[in-house]
């Protein structure tokens, strides 16, 4: 997906029983959709401070919108029921969708999960990526990619890196 490219339409189920469309979050200045699973082990290590950085920047107007395209077949881990477990014990604070068909995550160019893509208010694509450069520690990252977009986009500015290489596991494609 290019940058400055509008974000694709979806309406999808979510662990919460509701389902939502692109236009559910059109309040928010900044959406940031995230392809994600349960499995995988990149976006467990990376749940935590995805939880984190929607709490700290919903006040600033972001909203998440977590998306699971994965081949629930295949991948048992990654079924509907699973994703309602995971999302009760991790106390997700975010809607998390189930892209049974895997058109989103198609419709986004989504490669790998976790894969990142940040719209600004008039949700056009200004970041895709990854969240920070070091998935395995937390503490150990230098470089903060979605909170300095997020800062950006809050102040009125492009993302001073609008684009990073999403790191991960690849998206389970249905054969």
């Amino acid at each position: 997906m290019e940058l400055n490219t509008p974000a694709p339409d979806f309406s999808l189920k979510a662990t919460d029983g509701k389902t939502y469309a692109l236009k559910d979050f059109s309040p928010a200045k900044a959406l940031v959709v995230i392809f994600s699973c349960n499995h995988c082990p990149y976006v467990v290590a990376y749940e935590d401070r995805m939880i984190a950085i929607q709490k700290d920047y919903a006040a600033k107007g972001a909203r998440f919108a977590v998306i699971n395209s994965n081949d629930a077949v295949n991948y048992p881990d990654d079924s509907f029921p699973e994703m309602v477990k995971r999302a009760k014990a991790k106390g997700f604070n975010f809607p998390y969708l189930f892209d049974e068909s895997q058109s989103v995550a198609k419709a986004y160019g989504a490669t790998n999960t976790p894969h990142l893509f940040v719209f600004d208010a008039q949700r056009k694509l200004a970041y895709t990526g990854k969240i920070d450069d070091n998935w395995e520690n937390a503490n150990a990252a230098k470089q903060q990619y979605l909170r300095d977009a997020l800062d950006d986009l809050s102040a009125g500015k492009a993302p001073r890196v609008a684009q990073t290489h999403a790191i991960g596991c690849t998206i389970k494609w249905k054969k």
